[in-house]
């Protein structure tokens, strides 16, 4: 079927261009730079961490090329789920956007699960005689007031919003700005032997280390593709606000990790002892600019945490709401607050796996724990995704794409190859852990939920499959490519 595009459903376009950034580039430096750059040198296994960042840019740079052809051309609210539904429902029904929904059940917690961790490894810089057993109930006290704070009425999201991105962004430019005053480039750009022997082993499982931690810090370059309803002009703003936010966080990412590297000798970093290890940057801002310097940047670095894992809770909870109110998941979860009007089923869900994701990252290590998120998004999401922008180039030729991908394949292809080369280090990177075979046995338990809510549901494969092209329309002259 053809015709104009869908209704926004309720929604306005009026977010633009600089917001659109803005948004983008809050959700992707939260809490994560703060915690992850002793992990970054740790498995670089010196000051050559940089790389990391470097290349989960340009991974996060390919991939996003991904989503914003996709999210030019479909521009509704929910991103994934819209462009998997599209794009697979020919041959599998709504399989691929179930598995979506059920996998973000437990990647969107695990996220948030990493700023709890965040969260309290940098408390334990103010109180340092925490215990462990304290650390885990404060960790589970701050997931229990979140949900209780989101069980509420909640107004005025988008202030919240705003006070942390300004709280986030002071944090960062105290943290480079401090490391400028006392930086020594011999700290920064001495580096071991053998470090950049490309013919090694060891170098390659520490890349792929390196490449989970950075492409984890760069999470959220697609937050406007799951706005688009509420974008204005998508068909530009969206493929730009996707690249400039990258570019911009790119260029914060670098100089917070060369800034801190210049501070404090990386030795440091990989010491478990040392508070460099869990508190960077406020072992930085301790050397340079005294304690008391560093108990406020702190205090604004917690504050980031807690509003990161607030907002992120806040908008995941939607997701099976959305879904399930489209008899594409559970009819439990389109249900809301009779009173609030919240999901109150996919807020309490995630709040538990949150809570256990946080358990998890404590008794293990976060490494692990991004591991396990990483490798549950990259099959369902991630490389779903490249094949759904090749089958909608096949199955929907006439979709109106204001963006067309620059160089493709190219990028798809280096986006395959950097989420495989993820997925297959996955193991290698958390000896007896098991991410791999942990995220194939929780994608085969959503196969096996599936088929048990498609026979309920009565819908493919027990009942015929639904074609709907509503995005399909007729290609017109101003339907010309634009570039980003």
């Amino acid at each position: 079927m053809s015709g104009s595009p869908p209704p926004t459903g309720g929604f306005v376009r009026r977010v633009g261009l600089f917001q659109a950034t803005a948004i983008n580039m809050s959700q992707m430096c939260g809490i994560g730079p703060f915690v992850t750059i002793p992990l970054m040198v740790a498995a670089f296994g010196g000051p050559q961490a940089v790389i990391g960042f470097l290349a989960g840019a340009v991974l996060a740079l390919a991939d996003g090329l991904i989503w914003a052809e996709m999210g030019a051309s479909m521009p509704g609210s929910g991103g994934s789920y819209v462009y998997l539904r599209q794009a697979f429902q020919y041959r599998t029904g709504r399989l691929m956007p179930f598995l979506f929904v059920w996998t973000a059940m437990l990647f969107i917690p695990l996220i948030m699960s990493t700023g709890v961790v965040g969260f309290v490894q940098y408390l334990g810089y103010l109180a340092p005689g925490m215990g462990e057993t304290t650390g885990d109930l404060v960790g589970l006290g701050i997931v229990a007031l979140v949900v209780l704070l989101l069980w509420r009425g909640i107004e005025h999201i988008a202030r919240i919003t705003a006070v942390m991105w300004a709280v986030m962004i002071t944090s960062v430019l105290l943290v480079i700005l401090a490391a400028a005053t006392d930086f020594s480039p011999d700290l920064a750009f001495t580096y071991p032997a053998h470090a950049f022997e490309l013919t090694s082993n060891h170098f390659w499982i520490g890349f792929a280390a390196g490449l989970t931690i950075g492409i984890y810090d760069y999470l959220g370059y697609n937050t406007t593709a799951y706005m688009g309803a509420e974008i204005k002009d998508p068909g530009r703003t969206l493929p730009r606000s996707i690249v400039f936010s990258i570019l911009g966080i790119m260029a914060i990412y670098l100089l917070l990790q060369i800034g801190t590297l210049g501070v404090i000798d990386w030795h440091r970093m990989t010491d478990p002892g040392d508070i460099a290890s869990t508190s960077v940057a406020s072992a930085v801002l301790e050397k340079t600019w005294g304690k008391g310097a560093a108990d406020t940047v702190t205090v604004l670095i917690l504050i980031t945490a807690f509003a990161s894992v607030f907002t992120g809770l806040l908008g995941g909870s939607r997701v099976p709401y959305d879904a399930a109110r489209e008899r594409v998941f559970f009819r439990p979860y389109a249900k809301l607050h009779p009173r609030h009007r919240f999901p109150m089923l996919g807020l309490a869900t995630m709040g538990v796996i949150t809570a256990i994701g946080f358990l998890i990252g404590r008794h293990t290590d976060l490494a692990t724990l991004i591991q396990l998120l990483t490798t549950v998004m990259v099959i369902v999401q991630a490389l779903a995704q490249i094949l759904a922008l090749t089958v909608l180039r096949k199955r929907q030729p006439a979709l109106r794409r204001p963006y067309r991908m620059w160089l493709y394949p190219v990028p798809s292809i280096v986006a395959l190859v950097g989420w495989l080369t993820i997925y297959g280090y996955a193991d290698k990177n958390s000896p007896g852990r098991h991410p791999i075979e942990w995220s194939l046995a929780w994608v085969a338990l959503g196969c096996v939920a599936f088929v048990l809510w498609a026979r309920f549901e009565k819908v493919w494969p027990f009942g015929p499959r639904e074609i709907t092209e509503e995005y399909l329309a007729p290609a017109t002259p101003d339907a010309e490519p634009a570039g980003a």
